[in-house]
């Protein structure tokens, strides 16, 4: 049974659990000091939480990728372990934005937690804009990369977008984008769409992804597309008008969101996302380090569609 109410790891936003072959749940997420990429493994989901920690890759003290290291995800693609991430030059901050790019980190050994890393370089997408929270997924023997990006011309701090790989460390697509802030629920504080998070079941590809502010606005958003599809066509995609996951004030939830998916011992579908406690964050929220990990079941309806409930209750 989950504690859906208690965190299963302080202090740790962005967080990506995955459960791999092995019967190992891998996990990683940003650290508060933004400045490496830190895993840990265990049996259970509940043992992650008492797990040992190891960064395996630390920044280095200049350069590109040298500062504000965000959101990775582990991955394993082609018979090795990937880690894709988003890194900036520093944090500075131009035209309203910071300057993240991503990146890939590999290990082909079979404990990726105790093994060494190597820097594979950036994921180039062929747009020179800030873009962070890549994630990757395999659909009918192809292997797809999806991440949000600053779109030319458009409004906001970014939109999604999807292309297939022609491996795990090189897009063979032009970027086709899915889904951009444009409903009022994804444009409190800032116009955002990030954190995309892919789960199969009862025959579509779900995505969901986070909308607006990191502070009690941020929330979950859902679009879906038939499993038949032709995913690299936005015409396939259904976005629901209204968020699936938001701010609980009465469990004391706020701001829930950059969620992944995993699957509970016995099976079920698990929903991991991060969330706050309070709302009185002094400055910057980006810089507060209180965004919990937290755990909860994900139910299916009668419709075929996922449940997310509300952060804190079951």
């Amino acid at each position: 049974m989950l504690n859906t109410h208690i965190p299963l790891i302080p202090q740790r936003a962005d967080p990506f659990i995955y459960k791999h072959s092995d019967g190992y749940y891998y996990f990683t997420a940003s650290v508060p000091e933004y400045d490496g990429i830190e895993l840990r493994r265990a049996k259970t989901l509940a043992g992650l939480a008492q797990a040992d920690t190891r960064m395996v890759w630390l920044k280095p003290d200049q350069g590109s990728y040298s500062d504000l290291i965000w959101a990775p995800e582990i991955h394993f693609n082609q018979g090795a372990w990937y880690v894709y991430f988003a890194a900036a030059p520093s944090r500075e901050i131009k035209d309203e934005l910071f300057q993240h790019r991503m990146y890939a980190i590999r290990c082909d050994a079979d404990n990726p937690v105790t093994a060494d890393w190597t820097f594979e370089g950036q994921i180039d997408t062929g747009i020179d804009s800030f873009c962070l929270d890549a994630t990757t997924f395999e659909h009918q023997g192809e292997l797809y990369y999806l991440w949000a990006q600053k779109g030319p011309g458009i409004r906001g701090n970014s939109n999604l977008y999807i292309a297939r790989m022609s491996d795990p460390l090189t897009l063979k697509d032009e970027p086709v984008m899915l889904t951009k802030p444009e409903l009022d629920w994804e444009t409190r504080g800032f116009w955002v769409n990030e954190g995309p998070a892919v789960i199969k079941g009862h025959g579509r590809v779900f995505i969901s992804y986070s909308a607006s502010a990191t502070d009690e606005n941020y929330c979950v958003g859902l679009l879906y597309a038939d499993e038949n599809a032709d995913l690299m066509d936005p015409a396939s995609w259904t976005k629901l008008p209204k968020p699936v996951f938001q701010t609980n004030a009465e469990m004391k939830m706020f701001g829930p969101g950059h969620n992944s998916f995993t699957q509970s011992e016995e099976g079920e579908d698990v929903l991991v996302y991060h969330a706050r406690n309070y709302t009185e964050i002094e400055g910057d929220p980006l810089w507060d380090p209180n965004r919990h990990t937290f755990t909860k079941i994900l139910n299916w309806d009668k419709d075929g569609l996922p449940v997310f409930g509300k952060p804190g209750q079951a």
